[in-house]
């Protein structure tokens, strides 16, 4: 092969351009080594690496029906240090880079790309999966999101990580950073906790509230969910302070929980895709079982309720689902169904999920607790949990509301 020639056309798109620059390039008989086409904004944007055995009149041909087709064409001679520079790079790691919030702000693209020159990424691909805005400017359903692909020597991923929780947190956006691999679109096993994550409340605290002592495990609560105290213990203590409430108020509840924001868009789509949902909860299974008969979820984890003669006794049934029986569960359903744990989500929102999170091939803080949010791979506060479905990488196409 005499030389190699990456041939770029340039122009607002239209059908046939293809088919005649193929036959332009087949006219010199030139070999096709590598090639990307792009339609953004109705312009196209053509790129192909093509050999050539002889020297030819590859640049006259291919103006020639450039011009024809109202396409810019260049022919630009590639030497041996340029195509060995490329091909290394197709075998550097790729990371994908998410960015989600209501709306982005235009100054988050100089951000970005500040953040990945740091950590020496080039920016391979951006494009966007969320519906476009309407023409009177209201936001896309489920928000706005954009996909950037990375490429570079190998980054420090947790470095990154770090740096773009703090950089979302100053902007008012979910920076995600991934690794790309087969697994990001092959995942099959979703885990949700319960309370805060699929629902607005913690249900622990509104039966608290109805049965009057609702101070006093709400200061509970939030002590175990910031981590500062062995969930088991803090458990039995709400637990105890729930003796004598009558079922009635249950029922009622169960009745009203507040949805959380996106949740049924989010089901209907795993269903569609044929995931198997899960609830994995420190709650109880009185709550978690209207859920999965509400939104069809596969089966429930989490803890019973001991109730005799219609009220509540203040009991605890073992096993209790905290931290480490979250993530046992995880992994029993996984090899239970033949899944491996990179095809694995884990979602939820506080310290009693982190070792569910990092047990899971995919992690999701959900509108979580600063320190849960530091810690878990992966993050989303600005948007409902339907966001997760962009995380996973589906496009709004690809979805039904």
């Amino acid at each position: 092969m005499a030389k190699r020639c990456l041939i770029r056309a340039t122009g607002v798109a239209r059908p046939g351009q293809l088919e005649e620059l193929g036959k332009a390039l087949a006219s010199t008989g030139a070999q096709l080594l590598d090639i990307n086409q792009s339609v953004t904004f109705g312009m196209l944007s053509l790129e192909a690496l093509v050999g050539l055995d002889h020297d030819n009149a590859l640049e006259a041909t291919l103006s020639e029906a450039g011009d024809a087709l109202g396409l810019d064409v260049q022919a630009i001679t590639v030497n041996a240090e340029d195509y060995q520079r490329w091909s290394s790079a197709d075998a550097q790691p790729r990371l994908i880079l998410t960015l989600l919030a209501p709306r982005l702000p235009a100054g988050i693209l100089a951000e970005v790309g500040s953040l990945t020159s740091e950590f020496g990424l080039n920016i391979e691909l951006i494009h966007r999966l969320s519906g476009r805005e309407s023409l009177d400017g209201q936001a896309p359903r489920g928000g706005a999101c954009v996909e950037c692909w990375l490429r570079g020597d190998e980054a420090d991923i947790e470095a990154l990580r770090e740096k773009a929780l703090a950089l979302g947190a100053e902007q008012g956006v979910d920076i995600a950073i991934q690794e790309d691999s087969i697994w990001r679109r092959h995942r099959r096993l979703v885990c949700f906790d319960m309370d805060s994550t699929l629902i607005k409340t913690e249900v622990i605290d509104e039966l608290a509230r109805r049965h009057g002592v609702g101070d006093e495990v709400a200061e509970v609560t939030e002590r175990a969910m910031r981590g500062e105290l062995d969930f088991q213990e803090s458990f039995r203590e709400r637990m105890s302070k729930l003796k004598g409430l009558d079922e009635s108020v249950l029922i009622k509840i169960a009745e009203e929980l507040p949805l959380m924001d996106g949740v049924e868009r989010l089901m209907i789509n795993l269903k569609r895709f044929g995931y198997r949902t899960v609830i994995l909860s420190g709650g109880f299974t009185y709550f978690a079982r209207h859920l999965q008969e509400k939104l069809g979820f596969d089966e429930i984890h989490a803890n019973e309720l001991v109730i005799e003669n219609g009220k509540v006794t203040g009991e605890v049934r073992e096993p209790i689902v905290d931290a480490e029986r979250k993530a046992e569960l995880l992994e029993q359903i996984a090899r239970r169904e033949g899944f491996t744990l990179e095809q694995t989500i884990a979602v939820g929102d506080g310290a009693n999920d982190l070792k569910m999170l990092a047990k899971a091939g995919l992690g999701i803080a959900f509108r979580a607790k600063p320190l849960v949010r530091a810690q878990a791979r992966q993050a989303i506060s600005t948007l409902g949990i339907d966001a997760v479905l962009y995380l996973i990488g589906y496009r709004q196409t690809d979805l039904v509301e």
